[in-house]
């Protein structure tokens, strides 16, 4: 995964997936291409609908009741949740609609600045926990097709806030 930040904010993304090779890039205003068609985020609009990606933290584990109480609604609430490995592909898949959301935390920049950039520039959108900006360096994530957007997002505001 590659982004390149200007004023703190992701304007270029690219994220190989080398198992398939499959190969997502974009630049803002460019649109999102993988291989060289374009792609965009899911049209879903309805949290009962989707399909969410996450990741497990590895050493991380401070959040962990919050985050399964997320992971509990949405094995009961969704068509279901997928575990990639990697969350820079994770976000990729957000971004051509493969996947209608993603959320993690305990992620590093590096995992999520070139995906992230993806999945805003295909139309999507992408935030922190709290639903601020801090999703680069923040280490937490929600990448999100729109119509299943607030609802996700209320989901996990509801969730972390019980702690």
């Amino acid at each position: 995964s590659v982004g390149l930040l200007h004023d703190g904010k992701p304007v270029l993304g690219f994220v190989h997936e080398c198992n398939l090779d499959e190969c997502f890039y974009g630049w803002a205003g460019g649109g999102v291409w993988m291989n060289g068609d374009k792609v965009a985020v899911s049209t879903t609009k309805e949290l009962g609908r989707s399909l969410i990606a996450t990741g497990f933290p590895y050493t991380d584990y401070s959040f962990m009741q919050p985050y399964m109480a997320v992971f509990d609604h949405c094995m009961r609430n969704t068509r279901g949740l997928r575990r990639l490995g990697s969350a820079a592909v994770d976000l990729a898949y957000v971004a051509c609609g493969r996947f209608d959301c993603f959320y993690e935390y305990s992620l590093n920049p590096w995992d999520v600045a070139g995906g992230a950039f993806l999945v805003m520039e295909a139309g999507g959108k992408v935030c922190d926990f709290k639903g601020g900006e801090n999703f680069v360096f923040g280490r937490e994530i929600i990448a999100s097709a729109p119509g299943i957007y607030d609802e996700f997002l209320s989901v996990v505001k509801s969730k972390f806030t019980q702690t």
